[in-house]
């Protein structure tokens, strides 16, 4: 019962950062189309943003993944790898929308 119950929670926890990489991944396309509108040294600026913001964001998706093949035991140690770089993500993310609002 317990390793059917740790199952059921890592799972819902992989839909859960799922679901949150795509609610960023439509907010960078957002920002990408008001960029857009931009004048020439705010697009400069703009393109570093998203650049530091699509890494973290890779970052962040390959420790996902090393999360979903760890094993039982290394569950917990791996999910508080991918919360630290979430949060980094999450964090390059605020910057960038704080300069493009």
């Amino acid at each position: 019962m317990t390793n059917q119950t740790d199952t059921n929670t890592k799972q819902a926890y992989q839909e859960k950062v799922k679901a949150q990489f795509d609610q960023l991944n439509a907010k960078i396309e957002e920002i990408k189309a008001k960029s857009a509108e931009a004048k020439a040294d705010a697009k400069i600026e703009y393109q570093e943003k998203m650049t530091d913001l699509r890494a973290k964001r890779d970052a962040a998706q390959m420790k996902l993944e090393e999360l979903q093949q760890a094993s039982d035991e290394a569950w917990a140690e791996m999910q508080k790898g991918f919360e630290t770089a979430w949060n980094e993500l999450n964090q390059a993310w605020e910057s960038a929308l704080a300069k493009f609002q």
